[in-house]
């Protein structure tokens, strides 16, 4: 399976999609406060988003994944 990655991150509320590049599905959806914790945490590096090396892309696409895994698995924190 192979994706693509849709990101907006220069707009006044950024967000970052991965997309099924075969059927167009989103696979994962990260926005601005996602993103900028990836930042912070020194994993998500913007200059990587634009490079066309496929094993570098790859990283950053499991990387992704793992994130938006690893967040959704979170307990959430109520009242």
């Amino acid at each position: 399976m192979t994706y693509l990655i849709d990101a907006w991150l220069d707009r006044p509320h950024p967000y970052l999609r991965i997309l099924n590049s075969d059927t167009g599905e989103v696979c994962a959806m990260l926005h601005e406060e996602a993103l900028e914790e990836l930042r912070e945490q020194g994993e998500l590096d913007v200059a990587d988003l634009s490079c066309t090396e496929p094993g570098l892309l790859k990283e950053v696409v499991r990387n992704l994944f793992l994130y938006c895994y690893a967040r959704a698995l979170r307990p959430t924190l109520e009242g």
